[in-house]
């Protein structure tokens, strides 16, 4: 990593949305001085959410961007360093930790609190983000709520896709799960749990061919099957996708420890990577729940377990080194 301009740093934080919020806003009231780095994609995922009901605190619901825009205020006002950035290159071989900020400045950092969430993988269709938070949804645990009632389509066909129909089901008139291939990805159990509901209809061999609406919501998916060629509308208010999620962690590929999909391994139920100085939290270490509550709670843990890594440091005989 080239010399360009260096900035020491106590406690970095790359990385917005509730996780990289939170954590900075615990740091800053413990006094650690962070720093934290926005990314390309300010506030995270929910910044193309609708309207967020499920979060604590906010009985008459709020909406995702203005949530976050709190999370932003508040974390300033604890005293965190907020900038607008991303990091372009890491170095982590020793503390203090170089990282290199939109390729012009580096900073030297003796610990990094990493949160860069996760992004769904979409399908490619412009009519998703035309109608992001108006119909469509990459979470059924999340917007589920807001189609009680009304009929719903879901596409994917593994495990997580079967959970979000088994979800929607409890809520919805009418599931339809779009599978592409023949047959489902998902284990046995959960087959045999969507084939024994009775308000789930699964189609097989379909492709999505475009998600249809009045402008302003959903209220029909075109579908066309691949095994007879030809095509079909269904007619429902919401529309759902299940086919994964990117962790966005490419950048500490080289560095830490990971699962085959790029999650960051995380240790003893804490968020502690193979890297003493290096902590993790949010969607870009949880595959599994990836909710704003359980983001923002992994925020709070990194900012304690942070500290606590700095006061263990002040009273070691082993200083943080120096980088030649």
């Amino acid at each position: 990593m080239d010399e360009k301009q260096i900035e020491k740093v106590n406690c970095l934080i790359i990385g917005s949305g509730p996780a990289g919020y939170t954590a900075a806003i615990y740091a800053a009231r413990a006094d650690l001085k962070p720093i934290l780095y926005t990314g390309l994609f300010i506030g995270g995922q929910l910044t193309k959410t609708g309207e967020v009901e499920n979060y604590p605190g906010y009985p008459d619901s709020t909406m995702g961007p203005e949530m976050m825009a709190n999370f932003h205020r508040q974390a300033a006002k604890m005293g965190a360093d907020l900038r607008i950035g991303y990091a372009n290159a890491v170095d982590f071989s020793k503390r203090p930790f170089r990282v290199s900020i939109d390729d012009k400045k580096e900073l030297l950092a003796d610990t990094v609190i990493i949160a860069t969430g996760a992004t769904p993988k979409w399908l490619g269709l412009e009519a998703e983000q035309t109608y992001a938070g108006k119909g469509v949804s990459a979470c059924a645990t999340c917007d589920g709520f807001f189609f009680k009632g009304q009929d719903v389509a879901i596409v994917g066909g593994g495990d997580t896709a079967a959970e979000e129909a088994l979800h929607l089901a409890k809520l919805c008139k009418k599931v339809y799960m779009l599978v592409r291939k023949t047959g489902f990805r998902a284990s046995k159990t959960m087959v045999h749990k969507i084939e024994n509901t009775e308000n789930i209809e699964v189609i097989f061999n379909v492709e999505v061919k475009n998600i249809v609406g009045d402008g302003r919501k959903v209220n029909g998916v075109c579908l066309r099957n691949n095994q007879t060629n030809t095509d079909l509308t269904l007619s429902v208010s919401g529309f759902f996708v299940a086919i994964g999620h990117h962790p966005n962690t490419e950048l500490f590929k080289s560095w830490l420890d990971m699962d085959k999909a790029g999650y960051i391994q995380t240790k003893n139920c804490s968020t502690a990577t193979n890297i003493p100085g290096i902590f993790c939290c949010g969607d870009a270490q949880d595959a599994n729940y990836r909710q704003a509550i359980t983001a923002a709670g992994s925020g709070c843990m990194a900012a304690i377990d942070c500290e606590r890594f700095l006061l263990a440091m002040e009273h070691s005989p082993i200083a943080i080194a120096d980088v030649s």
